[in-house]
């Protein structure tokens, strides 16, 4: 019964592996990227190169910088303070279209900035991680949710499949035949980051409950057109109030601050948002920031416009504070280096669980598919290509692109972030396209690709802002710097790969030892390792 069972998981693993891998692994990349989101906007965007504030923000003195341009009819602005890792501040507010503007200005100068003339990573690369920018009836949200199903199932399969967890912890076979060293690779770092990737899956779905599970609330608010906006408010929180059309005072921002810290014991806010300004009817919302905890709490504050008064507070129940911990546990907007650090390096050994679930999917199959005249192969590895090294390489010509571009570039319908996001997409196509042209020798030709964006991409950060790794390290710009030596490893590791894996072939007396040949043929030795890996972990796939 128990061999049984085992047998039955490995065809759910193997195709939930194989359909949605290559979402699996955009949501991974993009996910571990984003950690450093803040570090990334400052490489794309030069003019928020900034010291770090000596002293708080006054939102009295911000407020006569920006408040002048917020046209009338506007539902609401608001001012993001800077941070640690954010030296600048953000106002944007919105129109009654739902239309939204930003600007970013100097919290130490309070002079409005340049516009960055680029989505950077936290406009571009986080809804990419969430939504995949397909926004018709939540495709993409819904795309996503599929893969974190998937990523669950794999998990819970894989651990039935593999049942020997603990001695598969320490077997690494690097001189092993390319299946039987990325089986090993795959099971090592899937046993090893099992309760991270267990958990990132499960708080991601529990972040879009709405959106997976959207009558949630109608047992309880009903189903009538306002029944969700009740549910937000009493959930999330809100009190906007209704405009009265009569003209309103705005009293100290600094004054109601004071207040909100002193209520929140100490507690800073992150960011300050006006409901209905320039009406007698304003409030002012302040947001306690959770840069100190894990939760990302719903803690809000709302404060009469004209007369700076507590009018409202709010605190999440018991059960949206359960939602806020799981999404704390996934954001990892906490302000913890280390912990950081360990995400980022949990995520990439999600994308190398992905890669050799691919890889060794390719290479155990690869001998049979030719000889019977199957095209599944050449398929899944046009997907995994441009799925996996096509996206770092589409990646890396979107920083390239942003340092390439003048900053007045555009076209008509099209402004420089637009030509940024197209030259990602465009690059995307090609390496799928290359990828099905080229076949096995796309793996390496991509990875080549990936050394030579990555110090390119360095190198035109250097000349396009006069601040090379070595100074940035010297000048205490460590964001920038970061991002420089994140490109250098990357650059260097795919160049590495991309010699692995030509070293390989020379070796082989029909080019085809480690990786297959560019016939779709499998070499002796990696043929009788894929035998064996197969029969020994009993998937039967």
């Amino acid at each position: 019964m128990e061999t049984t069972f085992r047998k039955s998981m490995a065809p759910l693993h193997t195709w939930a592996g194989v359909l949605l891998g290559a979402v699996l692994f955009a949501v991974l990349w993009t996910g571990t990227l984003i950690l450093f989101r803040g570090e990334i906007d400052q490489w794309m965007m030069p003019q928020t190169r900034l010291a770090a504030a000596p002293a708080p923000l006054s939102l009295d003195r911000a407020a006569r910088l920006v408040l002048p341009l917020v046209p009338a009819g506007a539902t609401q602005w608001r001012i993001d303070l800077p941070t640690a890792r954010t030296p600048v501040a953000v106002f944007s507010y919105r129109l009654p279209d739902g239309e939204e503007y930003t600007r970013l200005f100097d919290p130490v100068r309070y002079r409005l900035l340049p516009q960055p003339g680029t989505d950077g990573a936290s406009g571009f690369l986080v809804p990419l991680h969430y939504s995949l920018h397909l926004a018709w009836a939540d495709t993409g949200k819904w795309l996503v949710g599929l893969a974190g199903m998937a990523m669950l199932v794999l998990l819970v399969s894989g651990v039935v499949i593999h049942a020997r967890l603990v001695a598969q912890l320490f077997t690494f076979r690097p001189r092993k035949g390319l299946p039987r060293s990325a089986l090993d690779l795959h099971n090592l770092s899937g046993v090893l980051l099992l309760p991270f990737h267990f958990m990132l899956a499960l708080s991601g779905l529990a972040i879009f409950i709405t959106v997976f599970f959207p009558q949630a609330h109608v047992a309880t608010y009903g189903a009538k057109p306002k029944a969700k906006a009740a549910f937000m408010a009493e959930a999330y929180g809100r009190h906007a109030g209704r405009k009265t059309g009569e003209p309103g005072t705005l009293a100290s921002l600094d004054a109601m601050r004071r207040e909100a810290e002193r209520l929140w014991g100490g507690e800073q806010p992150y960011f300050v948002r006006a409901w209905q300004p320039g009406d007698a009817a304003g409030v002012i919302e302040f947001r306690r920031s959770y840069a100190r905890e894990v939760t990302m709490n719903l803690d809000q504050l709302y404060f009469d416009a004209a007369t700076g008064r507590v009018v409202r507070r709010f605190e999440a129940g018991p059960v949206m504070t359960a939602q806020r911990v799981l999404s704390g546990v996934h954001f990892a907007r906490f302000e913890h280096g280390t912990l950081r650090a360990l995400y980022f390096a949990g995520g990439l050994g999600g994308c190398v669980l992905v890669a050799t679930g691919f890889l060794f999917w390719l290479e155990s199959r690869r001998k049979g598919h030719a000889r019977h005249g199957l095209g599944g192969v050449r398929l899944v590895e046009m997907l995994a290509v441009g799925g996996m090294t096509g996206l770092v390489l589409s990646t890396l010509a979107y920083l390239v692109a942003n340092r390439l571009l003048p900053a007045d570039a555009g076209l008509p319908e099209w402004d420089r972030a637009a030509l940024e996001r197209a030259t990602f997409y465009a690059t995307w196509s090609i390496a799928f396209l290359h990828a099905w042209l080229r076949r096995t020798a796309a793996w390496r030709e991509q990875l080549l690709g990936i050394a030579a964006l990555a110090l390119v991409a360095m190198l035109l950060n250097w000349l396009t802002t006069g601040e090379h790794l070595l100074q940035t390290l010297a000048n205490g710009r460590h964001a920038v710097a970061g991002v420089d030596l994140a490109l250098l490893a990357f650059g260097g590791a795919a160049w590495h790969a991309a010699r692995r894996i030509g070293a390989g072939r020379g070796s082989g007396t029909d080019g085809s030892k480690s990786t297959g040949g560019s016939d779709g043929t499998a070499g002796t030795n990696g043929a009788r390792d894929t035998s064996r890996a197969r029969a020994g972990e009993g998937t039967g796939a």
